[in-house]
C-alpha cells in the first residue's frame, strides 16, 4: 500500500473565521493525503505539508525545519499588500479584482516564493461574511489545486517591490460622522459587528453601528 503524504491544517485560535468553511470543504483526496488540523504548532512536526490558514503570528525557523514544506494562503497579488488584512485593505482602496498566493513559508514575512495563485472579483455590495466566505473559498480551491499537483509543484521569486499592512485595531473602525454613508461604505462592509464593529462619537458619547443586509 502506498504511503500516505501527512497534511496538516494549522488555524489560528484569535483569528479562526475560515474554520468553519475548511471542515465543510471536501479535497476529495483520502487516497492520496492524510489530513490533521491544529491550533497548535507546537504540536506540529514531520509532516509533509502544513498550511497556516489566517495565521496572525509569525512562526519560527524552528517549525519551519520540523516539516517538510509550509505555504501559507495570502490573500493578494504579492508583494503588494504583505502583513495584515490584505483584502479589507484593498477594498478600503476601492479594488475589487483580488488575487490569492500560495507561497512558501520563510523567515520573513509573506515574503517567500510563489507556487500558485488565483483571481476573484468582487460586486462591491458584499459585507464581511460574504466576503469571508468568497475568500475561503478562493483559498480552499487554490489549496485542493496544489495538493492535486503535489509533489511537483514549482515555486518561483517574487517580483518588485511590495507595501507592508500594519495589523488592524479596533479604533480603524471608527466612521468620521461629517462624511456620508456612501463615502464610508467600503468602511462599513469590512467591519465585523461582533468582533470590530463600526462606531462614532457624537456629543461626547460613543455609538456601535451595525450593517446588515435586508
Amino acid at each position: 500500500m502506498k504511503k500516505k503524504f501527512k497534511v496538516t491544517f494549522l488555524i489560528d485560535k484569535t483569528n479562526n473565521w475560515i474554520e468553519k468553511y475548511l471542515k465543510k470543504y471536501n479535497f476529495k483526496l483520502s487516497k492520496k493525503y492524510q489530513f490533521y488540523f491544529s491550533k497548535n504548532y507546537l504540536n506540529v512536526k514531520n509532516q509533509d505539508i502544513v498550511f497556516p490558514l489566517s495565521y496572525t503570528k509569525i512562526l519560527p525557523n524552528s517549525f519551519l525545519n520540523k516539516n517538510n514544506l509550509v505555504i501559507i494562503a495570502h490573500s493578494s497579488k504579492l508583494p503588494e499588500d504583505r502583513g495584515f488584512a490584505p483584502i479589507q485593505y484593498q477594498i478600503l482602496k476601492k479594488k475589487n479584482s483580488f488575487c490569492i498566493s500560495l507561497i512558501k513559508a520563510v523567515s520573513k514575512v509573506d515574503a517567500g516564493p510563489i507556487c500558485m495563485q488565483n483571481f476573484f472579483k468582487l460586486n462591491g455590495d458584499e459585507l464581511i461574511d460574504e466576503i469571508r466566505k468568497i475568500q475561503a473559498m478562493q483559498i480552499l480551491n487554490l489549496i485542493n489545486n496544489s495538493l492535486l499537483k503535489f509533489p511537483k509543484i514549482k515555486f518561483k521569486k517574487q517580483k518588485g517591490i511590495g507595501n507592508f499592512n500594519k495589523k488592524r485595531q479596533p479604533k480603524d473602525s471608527q466612521l468620521n460622522i461629517n462624511k456620508s454613508i456612501k463615502q464610508q461604505f467600503n468602511l462599513l462592509r469590512i467591519n465585523d459587528n461582533e468582533r470590530y464593529p463600526s462606531f462614532f462619537y457624537f456629543k461626547g458619547k460613543k455609538y456601535l453601528l451595525k450593517i446588515y443586509k435586508s
